[in-house]
């Protein structure tokens, strides 16, 4: 009975998120935040976890998309007597005035869901059955009025509207009959607080158009023209629904413990801020025109380590500490795939490649500004700088567990050293044109990248292998070589790249899609394939000049997305199904960097599927 990943739909408001199926049922929501206990849970487990569904007499089929430019998700459900059409949003708007740092936008911590009638009658329910705290704590429901009002412990959800509930056990029953151009309206709000009211058509529709508006006017400001801006602006949408804007957080997926191998036990928590996912979110939102974004994140790390680089941490959380891993041993998990847990024990390894990630990350950010950030971002700058380089280095032929976050040991992992090449090469660059750097010191910057590089590209190849492995005197391949050709860390010409690339399509491809490594790692079950190595295929291969090939295998990797635009994390390539937490920054954010990439690198004559 469990949905697919690839069904669902996102909605949100910067704050939080809400996870929609196909069939309009709300089966994931925490509140108030990204991180908060989930309230709506029929995600992880179909008999205790609950939802807001919509149940629709002899409904006869099923369709969906956003509104154009908006994380605004409109259904449409014809039944046997007429057309029902659907309309979901967290509400969201522009504030009178713009603060220099913050939100950009109002919210209210509601759901709105709006259904019109199209045509002739339609009738059915909607259904309300929250389990709050995971399910862990007792919920009951009563009336107020027309509205059902549920109470968790400490935690409350009202059910309000144009339609009277009705309660059913711990849920709550609102019906509904409606001629053609005839509306109802369900809003669920969480919490009282000083709130007014939202109960009349009139507010919803209000709401909707307000929330219309901030979406179609935050759209509106990505500078990406090319033949798969719907690709990407529905990627950069997502993205903006993955920042907690009261802090600047960006977290790495809405979910927890979406299965990644079906049977297995990789099933981790990713509502947390990782400073890699972040870093790759911060590039695009720069590239993309969205510089109050990436600056914004800039100011979370601010406040997160105010070190200014000398104490930076792999992961955070969104809003205070990083929460200890946890199995919630009561849950059963997406189709009976457990363990569900929450929090991330990874938050204690060591990830190298972190400084790479962070100095690039904040390169592609002045260079978006012209070098003339913020007065916060600008202060004590070449501190950072320096601070950063003298962390990478100390870590220079250091093992960890690298990008991948390998539970089973450390070694000295190729992408790790490869990275503080990218630090050093960033921060001399960034150095040079800040202007106020002692220049001794920036050419013993270059010095250090010219041995660090020197370094890895002898000790990580492997002559029996043919390739670049993964780690020094490993023959284990790994795809994330590839994604060192994009940083330049390795020439896309070098020949021992090109054997490298043969290799991993030999070994590690299936079709369109790669597969990150093939080693035993500690873990239970076979993962699926990796999405964002597929994506960083397409870059190597435009990088090496292959651009018609590139193209054609982008526009291909396009089409492995939902009906919506979204990815997970990986593709089972046996059934095409989408594998781990939905949607994923990674994967949204390798989209964006090929379609970019892609730009710079047209093909000769590219396929007549330009239309992402």
């Amino acid at each position: 009975m469990y949905s697919q990943i690839s069904d669902y739909g996102l909605i949100g408001d910067t704050h939080s998120t809400a996870l929609i199926d196909r069939d309009g049922s709300v089966d994931w929501l925490c509140w108030p935040r990204h991180d908060s206990p989930a309230l709506f849970l029929r995600l992880l487990d179909q008999e205790k976890g609950g939802a807001c569904r919509i149940e629709l007499d002899g409904r006869t089929g099923r369709s969906r998309r956003y509104l154009p430019g908006t994380n605004i998700l409109e259904s449409r459900f014809p039944t046997e007597t007429g057309i029902g059409v659907l309309t979901d949003l967290m509400p969201v708007q522009p504030p009178e005035t713009l603060p220099d740092e913050g939100p950009d936008g109002e919210t209210e911590s509601r759901i709105i869901r709006i259904l019109v009638c199209r045509e002739g009658s339609i009738s059915g329910s909607f259904v309300v059955s929250p389990t709050f705290d995971y399910a862990r704590v007792e919920c009951t429901v009563s009336l107020q009025g027309d509205s059902a009002v549920f109470q968790g412990g400490s935690d409350q959800l009202r059910a309000a509207g144009s339609l009277r509930a009705a309660i059913e056990g711990r849920s709550a029953r609102m019906p509904f009959r409606l001629q053609a151009g005839e509306r109802a309206v369900v809003v669920l709000t969480h919490g009282e607080g000083e709130r007014p009211p939202l109960d009349s058509v009139d507010d919803a529709i209000g709401r909707l158009e307000h929330t219309q508006r901030y979406w179609e006017q935050w759209s509106a400001r990505c500078r990406y023209d090319g033949p798969y801006r719907e690709a990407v602006l529905r990627s950069v949408l997502c993205l903006k629904l993955l920042t907690y804007s009261p802090t600047g957080a960006i977290i790495a997926a809405p979910t927890t413990s979406l299965p990644e191998a079906v049977p297995g036990d990789r099933n981790f928590d990713y509502r947390l801020t990782w400073l890699r996912d972040a870093s790759f979110t911060v590039s695009s939102f720069a590239r993309l025109g969205y510089t109050r974004e990436a600056a914004e994140f800039l100011r979370f790390l601010r406040n997160a380590d105010p070190t200014h680089g000398n104490d930076l941490g792999l992961m955070y959380g969104i809003a205070g500490d990083t929460p200890d891993e946890e199995e919630l041993s009561h849950l059963e998990g997406w189709r009976g795939v457990d363990p569900v847990r929450i929090g991330n024990a990874a938050s204690g390894q060591q990830q190298t490649d972190i400084y790479g990630e962070l100095m690039a990350a904040l390169h592609d950010f002045l260079n978006a500004v012209d070098f003339d950030p913020p007065q916060k971002t600008n202060d004590r700058l070449p501190e950072t700088l320096a601070n950063l380089v003298n962390q990478a280095l100390s870590l220079r032929g250091k093992p960890d567990q690298g990008i991948w976050e390998m539970r089973d040991g450390q070694e000295v992992m190729l992408h790790s050293q490869a990275m503080i090449w990218v630090a050093l090469s960033c921060a001399a660059s960034m150095g040079r044109r800040i202007g106020t750097m002692d220049p001794a010191m920036l050419e013993r910057w270059d010095q250090a990248a010219d041995d660090v590089r020197a370094d890895y590209l002898d000790r990580s190849w492997n002559e029996e292998r043919q390739a670049y492995t993964m780690a020094y005197g490993s023959s284990t391949l790994d795809a994330s070589v590839l994604r060192l050709v994009l940083f330049k860390a390795i020439d896309p010409h070098d020949p021992r790249m090109v054997l490298t690339l043969r290799t991993i399509e030999r070994e590690l491809a299936d079709g369109d899609l790669i597969y990150r490594y093939r080693k035993d790692d500690g873990l239970r079950g076979e993962e699926a394939t990796f999405s964002a190595c597929s994506f960083w295929r397409v870059g190597v291969l435009a990088m090496m000049g292959r651009t018609r090939e590139a193209t054609e295998l982008f526009e291909r990797l396009l089409r492995r997305g939902n009906d919506l635009g979204l990815y997970a994390e990986e593709i089972d390539e046996a059934t095409g199904e989408q594998r781990g937490n939905f949607p994923q920054a990674f994967t949204q954010v390798a989209l964006i960097s090929q379609a970019l990439l892609l730009q710079d690198h047209p093909a000769q004559a590219v396929s007549g599927a330009q239309a992402a």
